[in-house]
This record gives structure tokens, C-alpha cells and sequence, in this order.
């Protein structure tokens, strides 16, 4: 029986040998999947395709697109005023009427001074006729005794014929100074309508109207008040009312003077309201063009209809201008980029999990992510965290940081 066990334990030996060794081959594998205690864990991004935008954002106030007060052209007593601050009024609606006593009168003399004139053409009018009457008679007279001169030369004396002559001529003479005296009152006669044409220009002045569709934001005067002619800017004349166009509103834009090369006409810009809430978009109507020697900023206008009157001049609001952009390209986050006198690089994770020191070449910049244009993969894993300690080759575990997405990133 006991010869029997030792033989069973020879053939068995072997066995119990080789599975002994394949626990230990496997032990040692899972052993050497796992990192290492002095492995050290660094922050990683992985290179993934987004887009890299520059956006301007600046606070901005509503104008008016058009905003004007109303002056009288005459002086005058205010007779009615029509509207009050907060109404609404369109182009040619009257606003308020002067009383100008003055102007009444004067028209009242302009049409004295038209009939008057036309009375003048009249008689002088007949005047010419009565000279160039008496000019054919005389004229006819003259001619037949030059004829009869000429048929028979001693029948007529030649002193008849030299009177015939002189009388002709001063006939004719006549007949061009009333000629003179028409066209000298036709002339006094447009001079006076004139006069009449002016005197009408000023009371069409006493009457205010709209000159475009708008709200009337302030009301200077009441009936009765003594308003005086506006004929100049230098004087301290009282406006009737300040009209506003709010239909259409301008967002004023101080742009700062490192953007201004990248300021173009129709480039989108998303406008936010804070006070309301809301987003509304637009594009850059007009520029100045020039910088401002106070602010070093240039003015950008932006055009924002306004027809339901939901914003009010006087409001600001976020203006992001888009300065640049560039769509689907690689980037990876600003932390990444180490800057060098050689260059721009980055720290890459080989599958090997090994640091690899790797030039790139950068593109666009945001606040915080970089587009690279070439030195990098889609997918590949790059240090974000410290590299103070890192050498190239070392071995590393990388902890991939999430939240990196590929959205547009503002600045302002």
C-alpha cells in the first residue's frame, strides 16, 4: 500500500508542478497591469476637433436711429400743441401751430403789391401798342414819300421827306421804350410774387409737423408761449418738442483699438439684453473708421429694429462681435502649451503611457484653448496639469480631465 502512494505522488508530481507555475506566471501578470506605486498621476486633455472663435464682448447702449428737436424758422406765439411727451406721430402730422400777427399783414400787403404790379403790365402793355401804332402810320408815311422820291424826284421836297424820316424814327424809339416799360413791370411783377411766394414759405414755418415717424420724448412749450425764430444754432432759441425714431434703434459700439483691423461691415453680432432677459441678433451697419483721441476706441453702430418698442434708448446691453473663428479644427486647452524661445510645445502621452516632449504649431487662440494645426492627432493625450517634474520618457498614469467641448469661446 505504501509502495502504491509513492507512485501515485511520481506520476502526480509533475502536474502539481506546472500548475503551481502557471498561479505564478498569473499572479506576476496582474501584478504588472497594475501601476506602480511610484507611477505618478498627471492631468491629461485629449486632442479632440472643435471650433476656436475670438469674440468681443463690451457693454453697449441703445441710441435713437434718428433723434431732432423741432425749432420754429419764425418767431410767434405758440397757438395749439398737439402732442405730449410719450406720443406716437408720423411723418407730416402737424404738431403745433404759431400765432405770427406780422405774417398775416404781410401777405395781406404781398397780394396789395401783385395787383398793384399787374395793373402796371397792364398799362404798359397798352402803351407798346399805342406806340407801335403810331409807328406803322408814321413809318407807312415815310416809306410811300420815299417811293414817290424815287418815281419823281423834284415832286416832293427834301425837307418833307427828312421830317418823314425823324418821325419815323422816334417812333420807332417809342415803341422800343414801352417795349422796355412791359418788360420792367412783367419783372415788378415777379418780384411781388415773390415777396408773396416768401411770406407764404413763413407761415407754412408756423406750422410744426413731423419730419418722420417717432415718439415724442420731451415737450418744451405750452399755448401761449413766446417761441423764438431758430434760424441758428448759436442762439438759446426754445425748441416745441424733441422727436425721437425708436422703431429702429442704434447699438453703440466703442471698439477697442487692437480689434479695429478686424472690424467688417455685415459681421454678426449677438446682442444680450440683461433688463429684458433676451438675446437678439445683428451685424455691423457702420463704423467710424477713425479712433477716439480720448478712449483710443472706435465707434461701431449696430442697427436693431425695434418694432414692438421693447427696448428703450438709453438701455445697454452685451455686444459679442465675432473677430475671428475657425470650425472643426484640432485644439487643446491653453494649460497644454508650454511657450519656449525654440517654440510652442506640448507634453504627449505615448500609448506607452511615456512622457514625449512634442513641438507644435498653433493656430487661432481663445481664453482658453488653442487650435493646433499640425503636430498633434485627433485623440491623442496631452499633460495639462504641472510638468515642472516630468522628464521625457518617464513613465506616467494620465487622468483624463472631462469638459472640454468644442463650443465658441468669448472674450472681452
Amino acid at each position: 500500500m505504501s509502495r502504491l502512494r509513492s507512485l501515485v505522488l511520481l506520476c502526480l508530481s509533475p502536474l502539481l508542478a506546472a500548475g503551481a507555475a502557471a498561479c505564478a506566471r498569473g499572479a506576476n501578470a496582474d501584478v504588472a497591469d497594475q501601476p506602480s506605486a511610484d507611477v505618478p498621476t498627471v492631468a491629461a486633455a485629449r486632442v479632440v476637433p472643435g471650433d476656436v472663435a475670438q469674440v468681443l464682448t463690451v457693454t453697449a447702449e441703445f441710441r435713437p436711429f434718428q433723434e431732432i428737436e423741432l425749432h420754429a424758422k419764425v418767431a410767434g406765439y405758440v397757438k395749439t400743441i398737439g402732442v405730449d411727451v410719450g406720443d406716437r406721430v408720423h411723418t407730416g402730422q402737424l404738431l403745433a401751430t404759431l400765432e405770427v400777427a406780422e405774417l398775416q399783414d404781410q401777405r395781406r400787403t404781398d397780394e396789395a403789391a401783385i395787383g398793384r404790379a399787374t395793373e402796371e403790365v397792364n398799362r404798359a402793355q397798352a402803351d407798346l401798342e399805342r406806340a407801335q401804332s403810331a409807328h406803322e402810320v408814321t413809318h407807312l408815311a415815310a416809306t410811300r414819300l420815299a417811293d414817290v422820291m424815287k418815281a419823281r424826284p423834284k415832286l416832293v421836297a427834301q425837307q418833307d421827306i427828312d421830317e418823314a424820316s425823324g418821325k419815323d424814327r422816334v417812333a420807332e424809339a417809342q415803341v422800343s421804350t414801352a417795349k422796355a416799360a412791359v418788360a420792367a413791370a412783367k419783372q415788378q411783377l415777379e418780384i411781388s410774387r415773390s415777396d408773396q411766394g416768401k411770406t407764404r414759405t413763413l407761415l407754412a414755418y408756423s406750422r410744426i409737423s413731423a419730419p418722420f415717424d417717432g415718439i415724442i420724448t420731451h415737450r418744451y412749450a405750452d399755448p401761449g408761449a413766446m417761441i423764438q425764430a431758430g434760424t441758428s444754432s448759436q442762439t438759446q432759441a426754445m425748441p416745441l418738442v424733441r422727436l425721437s425714431q425708436n422703431s429702429t434703434l442704434r447699438l453703440i459700439i466703442p471698439a477697442p483699438e487692437s480689434t479695429v483691423p478686424r472690424i467688417h461691415l455685415h459681421q454678426p453680432v449677438e446682442i444680450r439684453v440683461p433688463s429684458l432677459a433676451r438675446t437678439f441678433p445683428g451685424t455691423v451697419a457702420r463704423f467710424a473708421d477713425r479712433l477716439d483721441a480720448d478712449t483710443r476706441t472706435m465707434r461701431v453702430e449696430v442697427d436693431v429694429p425695434n418694432q414692438k418698442l421693447d427696448l428703450v434708448p438709453g438701455m445697454y446691453a452685451e455686444a459679442s462681435v465675432a473677430l475671428d473663428q475657425q470650425k472643426d479644427v484640432l485644439v487643446v486647452p491653453v494649460q497644454a502649451i508650454e511657450r519656449t524661445t525654440e517654440g510652442a510645445r506640448v507634453f504627449l502621452i505615448t500609448p506607452a503611457h511615456q512622457i514625449e516632449p512634442r513641438p507644435v504649431v498653433l493656430g487661432l487662440e481663445s481664453a482658453d484653448r488653442i487650435a493646433i494645426t499640425s503636430g498633434l492627432k485627433k485623440d491623442d493625450l496631452v499633460v495639462i496639469g504641472n510638468r515642472s517634474q516630468l522628464k521625457p520618457g518617464m513613465r506616467v498614469q494620465p487622468k483624463v480631465m472631462e469638459g472640454t467641448s468644442n463650443v465658441a469661446i468669448q472674450h472681452s
